[in-house]
Order: C-alpha cells, then sequence, then structure tokens
C-alpha cells in the first residue's frame, strides 16, 4: 500500500493471485457520509438562499416580495418530498417487490441538489421558482435516504451512538455557507457567483460521499444495500408507561402534538429566512451583519450535540416547552435589544433548540405508539413543514400593509413569537395535565 487513504487491504494470509478484500468504511466515517450529505442537502441545497437573498436584492436580481415567494418554492417543495418519502417505500416494494435502493435514493437527492444550485446563477428568473421548488424536493429525499442508509450502517456495526453526528450536518452547511457568503460580500462578489460557489461545494462533497459509497458496496456486496430499513432504526429507550386511552382520547393526542409541532415550523422559520436581510435593516454598516447567519448554524450544531446527550429518562414534552421558549424569546431579541449583542443572542436562541425540538418530538411519537410511529412522523413532518410553508406568505403580506420595512418584519416576528408562545403552552398542558382522555 502506499498510503494510509487506501481504499484495501490485504491479509497476512491471502493466497496470491487471488482478490484483494476491501476494507469497510469505519463507523466514524460513515457518521461523517451522513454529516456531509445533511450538509449539502439541507445547509446548502434550503438554508443556502438565506445569506444569499441580501445580495440578490443589492443585485437587484429580486426584491423582498420575489425573494419571499423563492423561500416559500422550496418550502413547498420539501413538503411534496417529504409526501413522495412516505409512500415511496410501499410503492416500491409493490412495484418491484423489494426495498428502496436508499443508497442511489440519496444519491441522486444529493446530485439535484448540486444541479438545481448552479441553476440560480443562471439569468433565467422564470426558473427560479421551479428550481427552488425541485430542491426542495431533492433535499427531502436526501435527507430522508441518506439518514436510512446510515442509520442502517451504524445499527450493523453496533455504534448508533455517533448518529447525533449525522444531524450536525445542516448546522455545518448553514455555518460554512454564512462565512462563505460572508467572504463573496467582502470581495465584491454577485450573488451569481454566490450560486456557483454553493453548487461546486455540493460537487466536492458529492465526490467524497460517492467514492465511500462506492468502498462500502466493495466491501459489503450489493446484496447488503436491500437489507429492510428497519433494521436501521436506531434502539430507542424503553417506552414511558402510558395509561391506555380510548381511540378518541388517542386521536386528541395526536391532535395536540401535530399542532405544538406545526407551530415550531412557523416560528423560526421567519428568522431562517430573512435574518441577514433583517440585520442590514437593523445595523447598517455593521461588520457583523454576515456573522449571525453563521452563528445559527455553529448553534445548531451544538444543540444538536447537547440535545443527543440528555438524559432519556427526562420528559420529552417539558423538554419541547422549554425549548419552545428559548426560541420564542431569540425570535423578538433583535427587535427588544436591536444590537449585535442582541442578534448574537437572537441567532443562539433560535439555533440551539432547531435540531433538539425534532428530536424530542420524533422521540415521544415513538414511545407512545410505537407500531404507528412511521405513519405519524409523516404527519407531524407534514405539519411542521405547513407551518414553514406560511411563513414568508405571511411576511410578504405585512410589508404590503406596513408603512415600512421594519415594521412589517416587527410585526412578522411578533407573530412567530405568539406561535411559539402557543406551542409552548400546548406542551406545557400535555405534560401537566397528561392529556389523559
Amino acid at each position: 500500500m502506499t498510503s494510509a487513504d487506501q481504499t484495501s487491504f490485504a491479509r497476512p494470509n491471502s493466497v496470491p493471485g487471488t482478490a484483494v478484500p476491501v476494507r469497510p468504511p469505519s463507523p466514524l466515517v460513515i457518521a461523517l457520509v451522513g454529516l456531509v450529505s445533511l450538509s449539502l442537502a439541507m445547509g446548502l441545497g434550503r438554508f443556502s438562499f438565506t445569506p444569499l437573498l441580501p445580495m440578490m436584492l443589492h443585485d437587484g436580481r429580486v426584491d423582498l416580495a420575489q425573494g419571499s415567494w423563492l423561500a416559500t418554492s422550496n418550502y413547498l417543495g420539501y413538503f411534496a418530498g417529504a409526501a413522495l418519502c412516505s409512500v415511496l417505500p410501499s410503492l416500491w416494494r409493490r412495484l418491484g417487490g423489494s426495498e428502496p435502493p436508499a443508497e442511489r435514493l440519496a444519491l441522486g437527492g444529493l446530485a439535484a441538489t448540486a444541479v438545481l444550485l448552479g441553476v440560480m446563477a443562471l439569468p433565467w428568473p422564470a426558473v427560479w421558482g421551479t428550481a427552488r421548488f425541485l430542491a426542495g424536493v431533492a433535499s427531502a429525499v436526501a435527507f430522508v435516504f441518506v439518514s436510512s442508509w446510515c442509520l442502517l450502517r451504524l445499527a450493523q456495526r453496533q455504534a448508533t451512538a455517533l448518529a447525533g453526528l449525522i444531524y450536525t450536518g445542516p448546522g455545518v452547511g448553514i455555518a460554512v455557507s454564512g462565512l462563505g457568503v460572508s467572504a463573496m460580500v467582502s470581495w465584491g462578489w454577485h450573488s451569481a457567483a454566490g450560486w456557483v460557489v454553493m453548487a461546486l461545494l455540493a460537487c466536492a462533497g458529492l465526490a467524497w460521499v460517492v467514492r465511500v459509497l462506492q468502498r462500502d458496496r466493495d466491501a459489503n456486496g450489493p446484496a447488503a444495500a436491500h437489507v429492510p430499513n428497519t433494521a436501521g432504526r436506531p434502539a430507542e429507550p424503553p417506552a414511558a408507561v402510558v395509561p391506555p386511552a380510548g381511540r378518541g382520547g388517542s386521536r386528541t393526542l395526536v391532535a395536540w402534538i401535530v399542532v405544538g409541532y406545526g407551530l415550531a415550523g412557523f416560528g423560526y422559520i421567519i428568522t431562517a429566512t430573512f435574518l441577514p436581510v433583517m440585520a442590514r435593516d437593523a445595523l447598517p454598516g455593521s461588520a457583523w451583519i454576515d456573522l449571525f447567519w453563521p452563528l445559527f448554524g455553529l448553534a445548531v450544531i451544538a444543540g444538536c450535540l447537547i440535545a443527543t446527550r440528555l438524559p432519556q429518562h427526562w420528559d420529552n414534552r417539558l423538554s419541547m416547552a422549554v425549548c419552545y421558549g428559548l426560541q420564542a424569546v431569540g425570535v423578538v431579541m433583535g427587535l427588544l435589544w436591536p444590537t449585535v449583542a442582541g442578534f448574537v443572542l437572537g441567532s443562539l436562541l433560535v439555533g440551539l433548540p432547531f435540531t433538539a425540538l425534532t428530536l424530542f418530538t420524533l422521540r415521544e411519537v415513538r414511545q407512545r405508539w410505537p407500531q404507528q410511529a412511521a405513519s405519524l412522523i409523516a404527519l407531524v413532518t407534514a405539519a411542521y413543514a405547513i407551518g414553514q410553508i406560511l411563513g414568508p406568505p405571511l411576511v410578504n403580506a405585512l410589508l404590503a400593509h406596513t408603512a415600512s420595512r421594519a415594521q412589517g418584519f416587527a410585526w412578522s416576528l411578533a407573530t412567530a413569537c405568539g406561535a411559539l408562545l402557543a406551542g409552548m403552552v400546548v406542551w406545557l398542558v400535555m405534560y401537566l395535565s397528561l392529556i389523559h382522555i
């Protein structure tokens, strides 16, 4: 062998002339594949639009209403992609008699993400809305099937403790795109160049992921890709003892969870879409303007790592209420304290619970309804996506009916804060009364 990176090794007693076995990727490498993939699909494919939007506004490529529509198109695409993924496994089994190839679908989603990022650099505004919609579909497909493949491989290696590393990926992508755009702004680049850079970053990450997946295929053989996805589900702690409820009571509890989680999607998305724009309005000329978004991404990473290490016996409902409260304060921090310190604190408070909200909600669903977990997870994910979709149109409507852009954003953030506080109340009610109805 010529380097430590070589993907094959010879056993000491191997027979000359026989095929050299291939070393499979280590559990850490598998987790890093998930991290890189989700940073591309989510951090770049979805959320690089946030730091690039001010550049597009400055270049005159879009106005704020058009930018809001592009954001909504992406959220609609993500909703459509999530819905597709919820029915795709059963359709695939019905038509082909086998499990869907998670590896190929994940790569397809990542490749489409890279291409669609590049499309945004083209001077064709008429196709941008379609490109952002399809990018949302692609990111949902990549998210679902990257998770499926990585969790399966980690479970096979008894290394599910590394699963939390995978879900820092969106935060990594957000931080990288934010820091990259900050550098581009300081160099005087235009937004089209920014989209090209994002596409090239996605291509570079995709090339590494393809290499690792090829190494895994060579080591495990094609049959390994068709192991049922249930093998890849991370081990859950013993379900909490939940008193039996009648069918009506169970439906009521599901409705509360769906509403509560949907409010979270609406509550954060205005900040996650317009943070750099709002910072420029509030702090013109500040050197910190382009750093709030990367700081949000770093907070997402930290929040994910913290959430996966919290004791699993803690009550998910109380944890959710705390997360909603933190995000509610973070959303309005820029209004209450319109300084660099206020925006820094707001970025941290909105980012830290970003992944924890999902972890606690899905854990609660799995513990209460283990047999129906997949369908209920799809339901709450759809509610979250609908909340995301509603955010940018609200901003558009308020901007059109207020005296200034600052007032429109203020009303939008106040509404988002109210939604998060309402969600906090929902989870507190479930925690305090246990909703045994």
